[in-house]
């Protein structure tokens, strides 16, 4: 389990999620509507002009039953900091293997202490890097897709970074140079959209509590547009380097409708890193 510092370098991490409202309440063109004008999240997806279900969007992950997290983490209350509620985390971003017991959980036991020591470092976002995939889209900050043919992009508002998914038909570069946040190609499967990524360094995180991953992950995520307003996610972990197996983990992401995301620049003003104590 993390220990409270980390936890808190959690809830600071995740600073932005009031800050969503660049455009708040601008109506999105083509949002489906109720008689009273707000946005139907119930309707059906859109869908792309190839028939396809159009991704395009603002999202923000589903939060955690707060009776889950209580259970997995203890008094979630205890970290709530000024401007953000706690309630609002995925479990997932604070433990990639929330759902195994401790004692069967699949990190190789000679990687203990490389998790130990990062949890004593900071995560990466408290040095203006990437956190990585999947955590990216687990954070407490919402994120767009842009559909476009032959590409997707995902842009995520805490790091100001741009993640490309080519849907062109190419296949993963065979020696990649490492990337933190690899190299993703899509292709649809019926109405679900598979992406493949391989090709990271060894540098990001899995989640905030610092579980590693090596050079050898290949991390395979299946998004399903359900309706207008929900999108289930699939993400499949596999580094044998590091785990004795590979595993899955399955949430959803939420539409901010009648919204955009902000810029966010990590070293302009950064205040997070003298409040954040790791001991």
């Amino acid at each position: 389990m993390p220990s409270r510092s980390v936890c808190v370098l959690i809830v600071l991490a995740a600073a932005s999620i009031n800050a969503h409202a660049q455009w708040l309440n601008y109506p999105t063109p083509g949002t489906p509507r109720t008689r009273d004008g707000k946005p139907n999240l119930a309707a059906p997806a859109p869908r792309a002009a190839n028939g396809k279900p159009d991704l395009s969007g603002v999202w923000q992950v589903e939060p955690t039953p707060i009776e889950e997290l209580t259970r997995l983490f203890g008094n979630v209350r205890a970290l709530d900091v000024p401007g953000d509620d706690a309630l609002a985390l995925n479990k997932y971003v604070r433990n990639i293997l929330a759902d195994f017991k401790p004692d069967e959980a699949p990190l190789r036991p000679e990687f203990a202490d490389l998790l130990r020591q990062r949890r004593k470092e900071g995560n990466p976002l408290l040095r203006c890097l990437p956190i990585g995939v999947p955590a990216d889209n687990l954070l407490v900050a919402p994120f767009k897709f842009i559909q476009t043919p032959g590409l997707i992009l995902m842009r995520y508002e805490y790091e100001n970074t741009l993640r490309q998914i080519y849907t062109d038909g190419r296949k993963p570069p065979a020696d990649p140079e490492p990337l933190w946040l690899g190299y993703s190609v899509g292709r649809w499967d019926g109405d679900t959209l598979q992406v493949d990524t391989v090709g990271f360094n060894d540098k990001s995180w899995l989640d905030l509590s610092g579980h590693p991953h090596s050079e050898a992950l290949h991390v395979v995520e299946r998004f399903h547009r359900r309706d207008f307003g929900h999108m289930d996610v699939q993400v499949t972990i596999d580094d044998p380097k590091m785990y004795t197996k590979s595993f899955s983990i399955e949430f959803t992401e939420l539409l901010l409708p009648d919204s955009d995301i902000l810029e966010n620049f990590c070293n302009e003003n950064e205040k997070d890193r003298s409040h954040s104590r790791v001991n």
